[in-house]
């Protein structure tokens, strides 16, 4: 079973939205307007690149990201790595051409299949309305945060407010910087 791991800037309140200057968000850009930028901070993006064997994200991030993405220098590695997206509306003629091989997935069942195959890890970026489905189908196995000293108030969350049973995480490694940024990275308990 491949592991499945999301990684998410998020705010201390959980807000997710917008991290990197999309346009169109209430707080766009507050990882890098309102936060000193500390590069040890962001040595697990370097990491998951080198461990992540494939990407998994949602229609609205993969909008976002792969117009971008494929000329971008620190995402190389994820050029040539292969992208599932999960959406019911997204067509083949809709994907980009330069960023390698991509699939597009419909429904959570194909993700669990997708998790059953040979191969590493599989690594879920943006996606919050996706995170919080795999999350509360019980899909994913580990949690990478960076967790900005901000509370943003409005935006989407990495977690649902669905009323569910409790779901247990060990913290398996963490770090604070002098800029107030913690990394916490947690397993899911099963």
């Amino acid at each position: 079973m491949r592991t499945l791991i999301s990684t998410a800037f998020i705010s201390l309140d959980g807000v997710v939205e917008g991290p990197g200057g999309e346009p169109g968000y209430r707080n766009s850009g507050w990882t890098f307007k309102d936060v000193e930028f500390v590069p040890e901070a962001y040595e697990i993006k370097e990491r998951e690149q080198q461990e992540a064997t494939a990407i998994l994200m949602g229609r609205v991030s993969y909008e976002a990201f792969s117009p971008v993405w494929p000329d971008m220098a620190e995402f190389a590695r994820y050029k040539t790595m292969p992208k599932y997206v999960v959406s019911t509306t997204l067509t083949d003629d809709a994907l980009v051409s330069d960023w390698g091989e991509t699939t597009i997935l419909r429904s959570l069942d194909e993700v669990t299949a997708l998790k059953e195959t040979e191969g590493g890890p599989i690594i879920v970026h943006g996606s919050a309305t996706l995170n919080q489905a795999l999350s509360d189908a019980g899909l994913i196995d580990r949690y990478h945060l960076l967790v900005y000293p901000l509370l943003l108030g409005a935006g989407k969350r990495l977690f649902s407010s669905t009323d569910k049973d409790t779901q247990k995480l060990k913290l398996v490694e963490h770090a604070v910087y002098s800029n107030g940024l913690q990394m916490q990275v947690f397993d899911v308990v099963r």
